[in-house]
């Protein structure tokens, strides 16, 4: 597949009588994005804007959404939420690149996370640096925790697709070019370098934790090969209530930094033969089922080497260490990216699971260190202690009286992400 993305550099937002991109700044009808939002599963909707280096603390956050269009080529954006579920990841994509839409409001799980726009926290979200369109959804009283989650889920998607529309006859300050050929056609290229796969792992262990390929829940699928273009078109969306340290966001998808890596290094360093996208389970026998499925379809494509990402903590751990040892047992030499919950003097075991097959990781940071977030001016969502002192990281007390917070690193949004999108690793000497 050939994909095309058109990146818009957005250096402002602002609201204004017209949704539109002029010279740089993304201009936001407010009215008219909230009349676009109206759903009969919300009982408030409203929008606001945060910028980078604001005092301004959003919280607590769901999800976070690039905006874009489809301008040439099959498909939409979001298929399966937003466009029609036609395969996506050829034609071209406009992305208005710098906006980001954050979902807040009263959301459904305590698995979600700070976005702080300045200060300390701010050095561990990439959200810090986007210019954020705000979406504060609150459901219908006594409206069912699966169908709140799935309208603010779609009003983040809706958001993103409408100010994605603004871009549709803006020219790109830059085009960028993806060419992945057909499996067989990409076996040939390059004969003289190791072939390589990406063994992309989806959060789905249970109730809450959802992650969506065209539209479906990832817990209903097996193992399965796909384009590393259709990841950068939208094809997997973020419906997850989990710790937002290391929560994929729809965002996180979109730009996967390992994706994104290894097309760069393709010819040169490997040969990148494509994504097999798999889930993460709850039961043993599932485990047990989507790991083979991996292996055998990783097998199949005759490939030398393989890196593996996982998404969450504790019980994924073992579907991640499942994966890379039937891999390796099977000769193919592995990669795992993961994050760490060692303790707050990270002196406890990293990973739920081990094994010693598993000896080249690539860690996020550890998602238990303490960070004291101070108070700021202006506060986006719900910052009270009901919500703060709750929220996966936080304890009680976490929320001070001052309204600076106490927290572990696990609390804010993108602090450990494991695709690697994120400021901190370790190494060993």
């Amino acid at each position: 597949m050939r994909l095309e993305l058109g990146n818009i550099f957005i250096k402002d937002v602002q609201f204004g009588a017209e949704t539109k991109v002029e010279n740089g700044v993304l201009y936001v009808n407010k009215e008219e994005l909230i009349a676009h939002l109206q759903d009969e599963r919300l009982a408030t909707i409203d929008v606001d804007l945060a910028r980078p280096g604001e005092s301004t603390r959003i919280v607590p956050v769901k999800d976070a959404i690039e905006p874009r269009v489809k301008v040439e080529g099959p498909g939409g954006v979001f298929p399966g939420f937003v466009g029609k579920v036609d395969t996506v990841g050829s034609g071209r994509t406009h992305v208005l690149k710098g906006a980001c839409v954050l979902t807040t409001g009263k959301v459904v799980g305590f698995q979600e996370g700070i976005v702080d726009m300045s200060g300390p926290g701010a050095e561990y979200t990439p959200f810090s640096q986007t210019y954020n369109v705000v979406i504060i959804a609150n459901p219908v009283e006594g409206l069912e925790r699966h169908a709140h989650e799935a309208a603010l889920r779609l009003a983040g998607l809706k958001a993103a697709a409408y100010l994605g529309e603004a871009g549709r006859n803006v020219t790109p300050d830059e085009v960028i070019t993806y060419d992945c050929p057909p499996l067989q056609e990409a076996l040939k290229q390059y004969p003289d370098l190791p072939k390589v796969a990406y063994v992309y792992m989806l959060q789905s262990q249970g109730l809450l934790h959802d992650t969506y390929l065209y539209g479906v829940d990832a817990k209903q699928i097996l193992p399965t090969f796909i384009y590393p273009t259709e990841v950068m078109d939208g094809a997997i969306v973020s419906g997850n209530c989990v710790s937002a340290c290391d929560k994929n966001t729809t965002y996180h998808h979109l730009n996967s930094p390992i994706i994104h890596d290894m097309l760069a290094r393709h010819g040169k360093d490997f040969n990148f033969i494509g994504v097999v996208v798999t889930n993460e389970n709850v039961t043993l026998a599932d485990k047990e089922r989507s790991s083979n499925f991996t292996a055998k379809l990783v097998e199949w494509l005759g490939v030398d080497g393989a890196i593996i990402s996982e998404e969450g903590f504790g019980n994924p751990d073992a579907d991640l260490i499942m994966n890379c040892t039937k891999l390796e047992k099977k000769g193919i030499k592995t990669v795992c990216v993961t994050d760490e919950y060692a303790g707050r003097d990270g002196a406890s075991q990293s990973l739920a699971d081990s094994s010693p097959l598993a000896n080249a990781v690539v860690t996020a940071g550890n998602a238990n260190e303490i960070i004291i977030l101070p108070p700021m001016e202006k506060i986006i969502g719900d910052a009270s202690a009901d919500v703060v002192d709750v929220i996966a990281g936080g304890f009680s007390g976490s929320l001070r009286p001052d309204g600076s917070i106490m927290a572990e690193i696990q609390i804010i949004t993108g602090a450990t992400n494991e695709l690697g999108f994120n400021k901190m690793s370790a190494r060993m000497l």
